[in-house]
């Protein structure tokens, strides 16, 4: 095991061997996740807190200071920063590892990476790292949707569940989550054409050259107006209008689209560092009959005001699109893989609906009203029907509220009220 301290933290490094498929254990992938713990009581016994990190196909955070919640959270406990397999430093999925398989092969091998077997790893890890001691969790985003399904197959591991943007609907639906967050990405435009009305012109001059020309990104790729209209998912964050307004402030260079915008627009589309999130976006709803079937695709098809030639341009948001793994160069060896995962009928069940009814493992969800990725309104009815869950709704914030210091202080607050936590120092 390594170890070693940075400023305000001490580190230890883990990696477990668990099954690439917990239902039927034979090949074996790693699982890595780093330990954060105040220096000066890395020698108690703390509890743990482990981290489980937004996505599907998001690593674990690499603190670089004490910090946000992980400041607040070293106070009272030990750190888990766990790379969900598929990610990081534990067994990556990537486009090299994905190309050496054939497309069923790869539909098999993806489907091993969803939120039943992160939980697996996450109880194993608990297990033969931690003591098999109970511990607490603080789910972001996709985090959330881990949470619930955390919650439905081994409550006996927890002792209290922090959420931030990440309550899953106990019914999954990829249709339905689409149906209902396209009127909010509409929205989040008209937002930023409101504050930045000026960029409705250079936004529609940039598509009009997309749409003339055979621009090229810097690794070869064509930048077509449907990859541009994609960066439109930073408008679920707090700074996303603007890092948008900036990028195409800088767009052209005289007649031409500048390197610097072809540079930014292709670090924000390729997907080199998160193949799994493209690749998984839409599977992480196939619970029980049913395919996903490309929801996000089907949705917009019936939504005009997203076309490519209509004007102003709206950008899209968090939907995942078949015709991304044609154009974009890190995604095109997941082709054949998806196609098939879209199709596949039957998934297994992640949510355990009477259990989750009957849940005594206290839980504080912060539901942020406008969220763009994960509809309030679903949420909220995923918080009626899960017992010992407090719902603090609050539109302060975008997605990415837990980045301020308030959003985990106040959860812990929630549950601590009702006995449950670690009260703060």
């Amino acid at each position: 095991m390594i170890s070693y301290t940075i400023p305000g933290m001490h580190v230890r490094e883990h990696t477990v061997d668990v099954p690439l498929d917990w239902s039927n254990p034979g090949e074996t992938i790693a699982v890595f996740a780093r330990e954060l713990v105040d220096p000066t009581r890395k020698n108690e016994d703390l509890p743990c807190l482990l981290f489980l990190q937004g996505g599907p196909g998001g690593r674990g955070p690499r603190p670089i200071g004490v910090t946000g919640w992980i400041g607040q959270a070293l106070k009272n406990y030990r750190v888990v920063l766990m790379d969900q397999r598929g990610t990081g430093r534990s067994t990556a999925v990537t486009r090299r590892r994905i190309a050496t398989m054939s497309a069923e092969e790869g539909a098999d091998y993806l489907a091993c990476f969803r939120a039943d077997s992160i939980i697996a790893d996450a109880e194993h890890l608990r297990k033969t790292v931690f003591g098999d001691k109970p511990w607490s969790t603080l789910g972001q985003s996709y985090g959330g949707f881990l949470t619930l399904t955390y919650l439905s197959k081994a409550p006996e591991g927890l002792t209290a569940c922090y959420v931030t943007g990440g309550l899953a609907s106990i019914d999954p639906s990829a249709a339905e989550v689409y149906r209902r967050t396209y009127p909010r990405v509409e929205a989040k435009n008209r937002e930023f054409y409101k504050r930045y009305p000026h960029d409705v012109e250079q936004v529609g001059a940039i598509a009009d050259r997309l749409a003339a020309d055979d621009v090229r990104l810097p690794d070869g790729d064509r930048l077509t107006v449907r990859r541009f209209q994609s960066l439109g998912i930073a408008f679920g964050m707090k700074p996303g209008y603007e890092r948008v307004h900036w990028l195409i402030d800088e767009a052209f260079d005289g007649d031409e689209l500048s390197d610097t915008f072809l540079g930014q627009a292709l670090d924000l589309s390729s997907y080199l560092e998160e193949p799994l999130f493209a690749s998984l976006q839409e599977s992480i709803y196939g619970s029980g009959e049913g395919a996903t079937g490309w929801a996000a695709e089907a949705e917009r098809a019936q939504r005009p005001q997203f076309a490519e030639d209509a004007r102003p341009l709206l950008f899209t948001g968090e939907m995942m699109y078949p015709w991304m793994f044609e154009e974009i160069r890190g995604l095109r060896p997941f082709q054949g893989a998806v196609e098939l995962m879209a199709q596949r009928p039957q998934w297994p069940e992640l949510y355990d609906l009477e259990r989750l009814a009957a849940n005594d493992v206290p839980v504080a969800a912060a539901v942020y009203f406008d969220d763009m990725y994960v509809d309030s309104g679903l949420q909220l009815d995923t918080a009626g029907r899960v017992g010992n869950l407090q719902a603090w709704v609050t539109n302060e914030y975008e997605h990415d509220g837990l980045g301020s210091d308030r959003v985990f202080e106040r959860l812990t607050e929630l549950v601590a009220s009702v006995g449950g936590g670690i009260p703060a120092r």
